[in-house]
């Protein structure tokens, strides 16, 4: 399952869509879906309705911009040493499973 290989926090490079080449943090992860969240990217435009106070209050309507997530397939991990997006590999050993740059056999 590719979701395995980002995790919450990891800084990541958007590969393809109108947000390419955009860097940004890993706020959140559906491994389900194959969907991520990218702090500062995939930004949309919606249209809201206002709704009444209904318990504690309603909501503004207009036009709101909110951030959308992103296919898995869409972003690549960045490696600290290579400074670039790589595809990731996984190394076992006495301490236990490590994700590891496929490129500089760095950890990550």
């Amino acid at each position: 399952m590719p979701g395995l290989n980002l995790k919450k926090g990891d800084h990541v490079e958007v590969l393809s869509g109108k947000d390419r080449g955009k860097r940004g943090r890993v706020v959140r992860v559906w491994p389900k879906d194959d969907k991520i969240m990218v702090e500062g990217v995939n930004f949309v435009k919606r249209h809201e309705k206002v709704r009444a106070a209904t318990g504690r209050a309603g909501t503004q309507g207009g036009i709101i911009t909110k951030e959308m997530p992103v296919h898995i397939s869409n972003v690549g991990l960045v490696c600290d040493d290579c400074d670039k997006p790589r595809r990731i590999g996984f190394e076992i050993d006495d301490e236990g499973k490590h994700r590891v740059c496929r490129t500089c056999g760095k950890r990550i």
